[in-house]
């Protein structure tokens, strides 16, 4: 936060964009996880109950387990160039 900054009161949504547009990258990302806090975010809180043991991503861990073992995986990024014909 820019502690020499003059606080500008906003109360329109306008306002409020044009305050936001002003904001440095920082202050804008952490506006970002203040109006985002991570720890609510429903899709984040279930995939981590998804990939916890026993949840529904086990059976393409193991499946990919599998494959690495045997040999059925790529590198990746694939460096192959394909060349238009």
């Amino acid at each position: 936060m820019n502690v020499g900054a003059k606080i500008v009161p906003v109360s329109t949504v306008q306002e409020i964009k044009k305050a936001i547009e002003r904001l440095s990258f920082q202050e804008r990302c952490e506006l970002m996880v203040l109006l985002n806090p991570p720890e609510y975010d429903e899709w984040d809180q279930q995939m981590l109950k998804d990939s916890e043991s026993g949840g529904k991503l086990d059976r393409l861990m193991v499946k990919a387990s599998k494959d690495y073992q045997e040999g059925n995986c790529v590198e990746w990024p694939i460096r192959e160039v394909r060349r238009a014909s």
